[in-house]
């Protein structure tokens, strides 16, 4: 969940993945903030980068 919010973060990736930008998520979740959407898009991908591979 994002703090503070009913919103799984797992929701986040499904619009992504829907081809969903992230204002557009960010509009019909009007709970999440702008900067806690990107900080888990950057904590994913610093996790992503640090990945051996």
């Amino acid at each position: 969940m994002f703090a503070g919010t009913r919103v799984p973060v797992q929701t986040l990736f499904d619009y992504l993945e829907g081809g969903y930008s992230l204002q557009e998520f960010l509009d019909d979740f009007p709970t999440v903030q702008r900067d806690q959407a990107v900080g888990v898009l950057e904590q994913l991908k610093q996790m992503l980068l640090t990945q051996p591979v």
